[in-house]
């Protein structure tokens, strides 16, 4: 199982793409007073939950990388965990719409559900594969309780 573009990277990518789609596609801007709030607010909270995700990773001393599973050492469950399954993904996801906002183009909130496809396909599904042939019956009890996103 490899994946192809870090999760961070992929970030880059689509805020990059939502950056030109606002650049220059003319149809589609619109008036936001509350942009900058707006941006901020989920800028930040994406943030948080990114971070509190790191976090839980960090106390179980288990890998951040995705691209490498078989370093992954047990499964977190504990904190942010206990909300989301994929509380670091549910993060960029957070920061993308505060960059949506930002940008106050109604034609970069397309961008949002491409990026939850894309991580869906091609991030989650094999990493929860690997988890399920990894942690067996404790990973199934846990994604009958918490959520993929929220």
């Amino acid at each position: 199982m490899t994946f192809k573009i870090p999760p961070l990277v992929l970030v880059i990518i689509f805020a990059f793409l939502m950056w030109l789609t606002e650049a220059f596609l003319l149809v589609g801007k619109f008036s936001n007073s509350w942009g900058v709030v707006l941006a901020i607010s989920f800028g930040a909270l994406g943030l948080i939950v990114a971070l509190q995700g790191v976090s839980e990773f960090r106390k179980t001393n288990t890998t951040l990388d995705p691209r490498f599973p078989e370093r992954t050492s047990s499964l977190v469950t504990t904190g942010v965990y206990q909300i989301s399954r994929n509380p670091m993904y549910l993060g960029f996801l957070l920061i993308l719409i505060g960059w949506a906002f930002y940008l106050s183009h109604g034609f970069t909130f397309v961008f949002l559900p491409a990026f939850v496809c894309y991580i869906n396909r091609f991030q989650i599904r094999p990493e929860e594969n690997y988890m399920q042939s990894k942690f067996g019956d404790d990973y199934k009890r846990y994604t009958m309780s918490v959520r993929r996103w929220l």
